[in-house]
């Protein structure tokens, strides 16, 4: 299965492969058991430096405990995230000294959308239908691959550490 291909119908996101900013096929099964944070990115965002601030602080906080954030680069949005996927590992790294896995640049909206975003979007409606409004939206994912909830770009990654805490089983 490529990153392009998922079962015809998923039923978590363990049934997805995409590519990581390398172009390696990530088979997204590997992350069973833990809580997931997957989160549309960009480097040229006015939200960029609070948002992985903060997603930095929460993978610091929690990652031992079982949090993944998955980052997914997106240029969809005011033309935000133009560079490459070395240009962006090598900006996420460098600036943000970010450790959290980052996959390659994608699409969340329209006709060429990416088979996850679609997965993640379905039911989890927005102010705009199913579409993702801006770079910085966040779906938690609970350790069964289940989406949980679906956050706006403006929600701080901060606000959501009850809700990951309860997803990771900390009271």
């Amino acid at each position: 299965m490529t990153s392009n291909e998922t079962s015809k119908d998923p039923k978590s996101v363990y049934d997805f492969v995409v590519k990581d900013a390398k172009g390696d096929d990530i088979d997204l099964s590997s992350y069973k058991g833990k809580v997931l944070l997957i989160v549309n990115v960009a480097s040229k965002c006015g939200m960029t430096n609070p948002n992985y601030a903060e997603l930095n602080q929460l993978y610091h906080k929690y990652k031992h405990k079982g949090l993944e954030i998955l980052a997914f680069p997106c240029n969809q949005f005011g033309d935000e995230e133009p560079g490459s996927n070395d240009q962006i590992v090598e900006f996420v790294c460098t600036r943000f000294k970010s450790e959290f896995p980052i996959f390659a640049k994608i699409e969340v909206n329209g006709d060429k959308s990416a088979p996850l975003y679609k997965f993640l979007k379905s039911g989890k409606w927005g102010i705009f239908g199913d579409d993702i409004q801006w770079n910085f939206a966040k779906f938690p994912v609970d350790k069964n691959g289940q989406v949980v909830d679906r956050y706006y770009p403006t929600t701080s990654p901060l606000s959501l550490e009850r809700d990951i805490c309860k997803l990771l089983g900390i009271q």
